[in-house]
């Protein structure tokens, strides 16, 4: 990918070979260390899902009834569920299709295009399905933190039936709460997720055995993959509805490949399968083998919160408090991969340039954008507002989730034939069953579109025509700078003996490695000369998350006091142009900054009927070009030595 010299990327052939390990992006450390780490952080989303996800199946906008068939069809369907889409398919299979170490879907498509790009007709598809991937993130990122903490809070109902009319003020205190502190960073609370965590995923297991003991035939019964097949034989239409509910217990699972960076796959694994799967699943048992336990008048009354009716009364405000701080980590691990997922677009040329703070010193993955920031927090307040009440939510849930995971699938497709060279019938059948389980999923999910399943769909759409048209967008603006472009060995020629020359040096930053940028031809339209030495600077970002110091830096000297620079960037790095300069080999004397000048172009654009775009989409780009934070920001060049030289260009 090339970054262009206001901060964008585009796509560009490969310019060195990237593809050697780095030390970057492969977690390091004790096992159980970040075994623990991952359960604060990783297990948030799916960790929380039991406290609305099984009542949602009975007592949601579908109900079913509360008997020994229906009870034990769901909970196989949940346990059959994380078995295939949790364990096998992401934490077996996806999750070792990892970028260097990272993972998630633009990591994942990173790979396919580093891989495969360019040399099949369908990678268009592929990246498109990518970014509407990641469009649906958002609707995703909007709702956890609203569901989540809107259940958690209703669970004060159970304690006492009068505060019902306090739920929605606290959880909007709550959520306000947690999106303020966002811009101090995660790094100091961050400690408390790991042994919070663990604390209720043991509280989750000690609840469910409490009650499994009362009846231990569930055991058997959710393990039995009969009793999912009973549920489907005796009623399909509730049953395909049912799914539509069930997939709620596995929301998050997509965390798991995402911030495989941050801990290694390895630690994610063991955190699963020993200790976060076991606690959820006797969790779930527990509150089937309650309802079961319970005459018929008193299971109608259980159902309508049955995580908080597992704990006997005296422990319920307890558990409370424990579900809604669950629910506060489960949303702040969201929100953090708002910011993550949004710097990758930005450096993968998706998304305009936006203000991104680092909230730590030592952890460059913690950072803080505030347009993200404060637009998912009002779209999450509106959420809290309109829908009320977490079973209302539910509603809205599901639909961006599985959407995303069965394009997770068809990326992961790719991978198994075209990288890894799979067994063809081997590889056709995993992908065969990821695809019927995923599409099951997401199509009783589209029943949910009238009655809240629009909202994560709407978002989407609006994310996705906004990715695509910036992408597009600044491939045409490139396509246009293009061709007005003068060779640089030409210009040199020309310019170099008939203007006059200053000391000093000058940076033109410039999206392109061939030809004259722009600025340049300005400069010395308008002032009539040329800086001693002068180093024409390209960024631009590979399709790897970082990229090692010594293949940081390509120079080219023209002579005559000219010199090219190509920096080299992974989409997960922060840039700092100043830095890279200053370490700078190749290029003359060493780079000193109050001896520089910047010199950025900024382009106004003026839409036209010629081939492109829509006109709408046009002015839509421009009006994303008009918002994007400052060049000057973006690559942290001094605010006293840059110059910005402006143009018109049709596209």
């Amino acid at each position: 990918m090339n970054i262009t010299a206001t901060g964008q990327a585009v796509p560009a052939g490969p310019a060195t070979n990237l593809d050697e390990p780095t030390a970057h992006g492969d977690a390091r450390g004790p096992l159980v260390k970040l075994a623990v780490g991952a359960i604060g952080i990783v297990f948030g989303d799916i960790g929380t899902s039991p406290i609305y996800a099984f009542r949602e199946t009975f007592a949601g906008h579908h109900t079913l009834r509360v008997d020994a068939l229906h009870i034990y069809g769901v909970l196989s369907l949940i346990f059959w569920s994380m078995m295939i889409i949790v364990t096998l398919k992401y934490v077996t299979v996806i999750m070792r299709a990892d970028n260097k170490g990272e993972g998630g879907s633009l990591a994942l498509l990173a790979l396919i295009n580093r891989s495969v790009g360019g040399k099949r007709k369908w990678t268009s598809g592929i990246v498109l399905l990518g970014v509407f991937a990641t469009a649906l993130f958002y609707g995703d990122s909007m709702i956890t933190p609203a569901i989540s903490v809107l259940s958690a809070v209703e669970g004060l109902t159970t304690v006492q039936q009068g505060f019902e009319p306090f739920v929605v003020p606290v959880a909007i205190a709550i959520l306000i709460g947690l999106f303020a502190i966002q811009s101090r960073g995660t790094a100091k609370v961050g400690l408390l997720f790991g042994p919070v965590m663990i604390v209720y995923f043991l509280v989750l297991a000690v609840l469910g055995l409490m009650h499994i003991m009362d009846h231990p035939a569930v055991l058997w019964h959710t393990l039995n993959p009969l009793n999912a097949y009973r549920f489907f034989a005796e009623a399909p239409v509730r049953a395909f509805v049912a799914l539509g509910s069930v997939v709620l217990s596995v929301t998050g699972a997509e965390a798991l490949y995402s911030d495989m960076g941050h801990f290694g796959r390895n630690p994610i694994r063991v955190s699963w399968m020993f200790f976060v799967l076991p606690a959820l699943i006797l969790n779930y048992m527990g509150q089937g083998a309650m309802l079961l336990s319970l005459p018929g008048h008193a299971a109608l009354e259980a159902i309508r919160n049955p995580f908080f009716f597992l704990a006997p009364d005296m422990l319920r405000l307890p558990l409370v408090l424990l579900a809604t701080f669950a629910t506060i980590i489960a949303s702040q691990a969201v929100i953090s991969g708002a910011f993550s997922v949004t710097q990758q677009a930005i450096q993968l040329g998706f998304i305009p340039r936006l203000r991104i703070q680092h909230t730590s010193e030592t952890a460059a993955g913690q950072i803080y954008i505030p347009a993200i920031n404060w637009a998912l927090m009002i779209m999450v307040l509106l959420l809290v507002l309109n829908f009320r009440t977490s079973s209302n939510l539910a509603a809205a849930y599901g639909i961006a989730v599985t959407g995303a995971m069965f394009i997770d699938s068809l990326l992961i497709s790719v991978v198994l034939f075209q990288l890894w060279k799979w067994n063809k019938i081997g590889a056709s059948l995993l992908i065969a069953l990821f695809v019927i389980v995923d599409v099951s999923y997401f199509g009783a999910n589209l029943l949910k579109v009238p009655v809240g399943g629009w909202f994560p769909l709407m978002i989407g759409l609006i994310a996705f025509t906004m990715l695509t048209t910036w992408a597009r967008g600044r491939q045409l603006l490139m396509v246009r700078m293009a061709e007005e472009s003068l060779p640089i060995e030409v210009f040199i020629k020309s310019a170099s003996q008939s203007a006059a020359r200053v000391p000093g040096t000058a940076v033109y930053m410039t999206s392109s490695s061939e030809g004259v940028p722009h600025a340049l031809l300005h400069n010395l339209k308008h002032n009539k000369v040329l800086h001693e030495r002068i180093i024409l600077l390209t960024v631009r970002i590979q399709d790897v998350p970082y990229v090692p110091e010594h293949k940081r830096a390509e120079t080219h000297d023209y002579s005559s006091g000219f010199f090219r620079a190509v920096f080299h960037y992974g989409f997960m790095e922060e840039i700092d142009v100043p830095s890279e300069l200053m370490r700078l080999k190749g290029c003359g004397a060493v780079c000193k900054m109050m001896d520089t000048s910047f010199f950025l172009a900024r382009q106004t654009l003026i839409s036209t009927a010629r081939p492109g775009m829509a006109l709408w989409r046009e002015k839509l780009f421009a009006w994303m070009l008009r918002n994007a934070e400052s060049a000057m920001e973006f690559f942290k060049l001094p605010p006293n030595r840059v110059v910005e030289l402006g143009s018109q260009v049709e596209i």
